[in-house]
């Protein structure tokens, strides 16, 4: 079966060898004019319509690697080509105050916010939500972009202009022990896969380290993340990888942050400490084949590579190590590759990844910030 791929990303490029096994071929279609897949046939989108009508005609159904592409074009593409997710899945993902509207009307908590389309109303709205809150733009923004935190009401002004955007939606702080992710998949005829879920650490805004299975997760936790997700699910009639981000409080509870209609890069631990990887998973399902296992093989922690890429040579001397280089050019701030570390124990895990974050020529705060919770047991 031919796939076609919206994105050209290293997601797309970890889809496309997750189903090469499974006699898939692969065609992209990047929107951004800067491809970095380096696999399959990749074709750049300029809005011309040949182009697009050459797409159609090459693949037999269609998939997304990210969610900030044009409605428009998801929902043409769905006149012609089965796509999974659906483009409704997209609209809501891509307005954080249309995502807070579903999980309210489905019952999923969520942390306080407010909808503000003026700096006047980001500063009544810091008032009454108190202090520190964070200022998000509704569309657009990932990775801690198009977002600013508030520490008194009177940074409003300058919060507004930085951010730069007509509507924004502004979130209470949450006391939270950590940082948390659900992700699950579901097939055409409605079946269902959850993966354990996972311990996130970011660091300006970016995913550094996730481990999973998370060591002292109580199994509670875990069945009431599945019904938040599973609600999403079914609600959006769903076929793919869903990511529900969380954040746990300290008595336990979980509040949602964000959902992600896609593969995400909290799962790439699955590439080698799950059964059954979430990018074959999303494949499975996107064909109407029958999802896998997605219990865990044994504690993996994920730890992305950003900015500089270390000595492989030394990360791979790590027993167990298994680095996935997407080859990409350094550049400051981007995601370059990620290395999954396994042990039969939390314990012994640890311990790798104490030792290979060292290895990576990150900068100094990522490297204090994994200390901190590596001390404090966080992580």
């Amino acid at each position: 079966m031919n796939i076609g791929v919206l994105g050209a990303g290293q997601l797309g490029r970890m889809l496309a060898l997750a189903g090469y096994p499974l006699a898939n071929r692969f065609t992209f279609l990047d929107t951004t004019g800067h491809p970095s897949a380096g696999i399959g046939d990749v074709m750049i989108y300029t809005d011309q319509h040949h182009l697009l009508d050459d797409f159609l005609a090459k693949v037999d159904l269609v998939t997304y690697e990210f969610e900030h592409l044009p409605v428009a074009l998801v929902q043409a593409i769905e006149e012609v080509k089965p796509v999974y997710p659906s483009s409704e899945a997209i609209r809501i993902c891509q307005n954080r105050a249309e995502e807070k509207t579903l999980f309210d009307r489905l019952g999923i908590p969520t942390p306080a916010y407010r909808i503000v389309e003026s700096a006047e109303a980001l500063e009544a709205a810091a008032r009454e939500l108190g202090t520190p809150v964070v200022a998000k733009s509704v569309t657009e923004g990932y990775d801690g972009k198009g977002q600013a935190v508030l520490r008194d009401p009177a940074e409003a002004a300058e919060a507004w202009r930085s951010i730069n955007h007509p509507k924004l939606i502004v979130e209470a702080f949450v006391d939270f022990v950590r940082e948390v992710s659900i992700i699950a998949v579901r097939g055409r005829e409605g079946e269902m896969a959850f993966y354990p879920m996972a311990e996130n650490l970011h660091v300006d805004g970016i995913l550094r380290y996730s481990l999973a299975p998370m060591p002292d997760l109580d199994e509670a936790v875990q069945q009431t993340a599945d019904g938040y997700i599973r609600a999403l699910l079914d609600e959006l009639d769903y076929v793919g990888v869903l990511t529900l981000e969380l954040f746990q409080t300290r008595d336990g509870k979980l509040l949602a942050n964000e959902m992600a209609p896609r593969v995400h890069n909290s799962g790439h631990w699955t590439m080698d400490g799950a059964v059954t990887s979430q990018f074959e998973n999303h494949l499975r399902a996107i064909q109407g084949l029958p999802l896998g296992d997605t219990s865990a093989r044994m504690p993996t922690c994920m730890i992305n590579v950003i900015g500089q890429e270390g000595d492989p040579a030394a990360i791979l001397a790590i027993s167990d190590a298994h680095l996935h280089r997407y080859d990409k050019s350094e550049r400051p701030g981007r995601k370059l590759a990620h290395v999954n570390l396994l042990a039969p124990t939390h314990g012994e895990l640890l311990e790798k990844v104490h030792a290979c974050a060292w290895l990576l020529p990150e900068a100094p705060e990522a490297r204090f910030s994994f200390e901190d919770a590596f001390r404090q047991g966080n992580l």
